[in-house]
């Protein structure tokens, strides 16, 4: 199955088509921050270009600029009919891979989905279930490709301490656009894949793979 991972498109989705940057798959993932500031307008031009993308299936979640989705709560039919699956703590199997999105992370000035309690991340983080092949949440785990340019750590220990329980093959995020890359830490592949540098400016190419439902084999292509 070839899967692409991408996130904080921030408007500028289209530069990684204009680029020929997407290949085209079965899955394509965006972990959120699809807009600059959640307005309509955003949301919708992003999804008349998402669902149009060579891709079988087009999955997202929303991220902190996502306000829109704070108040929306699904997607209209004619985007699903292309493919299009929007996750708000849902669970979702296609064609045998088992994945899981969540938009929420630990309070952050003033932008959508925040949380401001330990209590409050426990709560939904508790409910990512067992035996996943894939985990798309916007925030970033603590000290997991979260670390902002002035050196801090900007995750969230809370879903650190639920992976490290739940062990999804696949952890996919971005939040924080100066962690794009990837890590394999106690049998997790975590991926940022966040495409815009902190200059909310084109940097990081998206990232493909090839998975092996059976063997739950990761290659990077």
């Amino acid at each position: 199955m070839k899967i692409t991972f991408i996130s904080d498109t921030h408007n500028k989705h289209k530069e990684l088509t204009d680029n020929n940057l997407l290949p085209g798959g079965d899955i394509i993932i965006h972990s959120g921050d699809i807009s600059s500031q959640g307005h309509k307008n955003e949301i919708i031009n992003f999804l008349d270009w998402f669902q149009d993308l060579n891709y079988t299936h087009k999955i997202f979640i929303a991220g902190n600029h996502d306000f829109w989705f704070e108040k929306t709560f699904d997607i209209e039919q004619k985007y699903k009919d292309k493919g299009v699956v929007y996750l708000f703590d849902h669970f979702v199997s296609i064609d045998g891979l088992n994945i899981y999105g969540s938009p929420w992370q630990p309070a952050f000035f003033n932008w959508a989905f925040n949380l401001h309690t330990r209590k409050d991340l426990k709560y939904y983080w508790d409910k990512i279930p067992n035996n996943l092949d894939v985990l798309i949440t916007h925030t970033p785990p603590k000290y997991i490709l979260d670390t902002l340019l002035i050196g801090a750590n900007a995750g969230c220990e809370e879903l650190t301490k639920r992976v490290e329980v739940v062990k999804p093959k696949i952890h996919c995020f971005g939040h924080i656009h100066s962690g794009y890359g990837e890590k394999y830490v106690d049998g997790v592949q975590y991926l940022n894949a966040s495409v815009l540098g902190e200059n909310y400016l084109f940097k990081n190419n998206p990232i493909n793979i090839e998975y092996n439902i059976e063997s739950k084999e990761v290659v990077f292509i």
